[in-house]
């Protein structure tokens, strides 16, 4: 899962960033309110961390803005302000949760699950491909020889595959969605990654394979 972190305290970022990728979400770290737009202009996330009080645009105009535009990504507040008055306005503004600094890592990660967890269920947290599922919430790929837990990455590129069954992905838009348009990660990086997963589906017995069209990308389809 794609999560946007919006903190200006660069340490908290940084700290913020390792705890998140640890448990397996892929994180871009911005450190004011314009940028945070600026990324959500151009990337869907599954998440969003967002302190309230940052340069150039604050939080709360942050999330009113995002949810003017029928944005209902969600969205926890991670903020010192911890007044009642101020988790109304976070609350009523459109945050799904609120959680005040200083804050335990493991209640953080619990929170993010839960209203991840939320959203996925909305949009049916297991997804099919021939005789393999992708669980949504725990990253299980099955098949009829067996499951695998997939690394955060792996999970990314075969949800993007599964959830455009026959259709062409570009090695450009895996680079895009999955490492950020702003990464340094070379194009080779997702030949890597497809054949991680293809072993995957090759000992789980899988009847749908990852096909290479020749200077254009990869495709989800079924064998015979």
């Amino acid at each position: 899962m794609r999560i946007l972190l919006a903190e200006d305290e660069k340490a908290l970022s940084k700290a913020l960033t390792v705890i998140l990728e640890r448990n397996n979400y892929t994180v871009d770290a911005v450190y004011d309110g314009q940028s945070a737009l600026d990324y959500l202009e151009c990337t869907d996330y599954d998440g969003i961390i967002l302190d309230i009080m940052m340069p150039k645009v604050d939080g709360i105009t942050v999330l009113k803005k995002l949810r003017e535009r029928a944005n209902m990504v969600p969205v926890l507040i991670l903020s010192a302000k911890a007044e009642i008055d101020d988790k109304v306005l976070g609350l009523d503004s459109g945050a799904n949760d609120y959680l005040t600094k200083p804050f335990n890592s493991q209640e953080l990660l619990a929170r993010i699950r839960a209203m991840t967890r939320s959203m996925g269920t909305n949009a049916g947290s297991l997804l099919k491909a021939g005789n393999i599922s992708l669980d949504r919430a725990t990253f299980e790929l099955k098949g009829p020889n067996g499951t695998y837990r997939l690394a955060n990455k792996e999970y990314q590129m075969l949800e993007m595959l599964m959830c455009n069954p026959q259709q062409l992905i570009s090695t450009e838009r895996f680079l895009e969605k999955i490492w950020g348009y702003d990464s340094e990660a070379e194009i080779n990086v997702v030949w890597v990654y497809i054949s991680y997963l293809r072993k995957k589906l090759t000992a789980i017995k899988a009847n749908v394979q990852i096909k290479a069209i020749r200077n254009a990308g990869y495709i989800l389809e079924e064998t015979a």
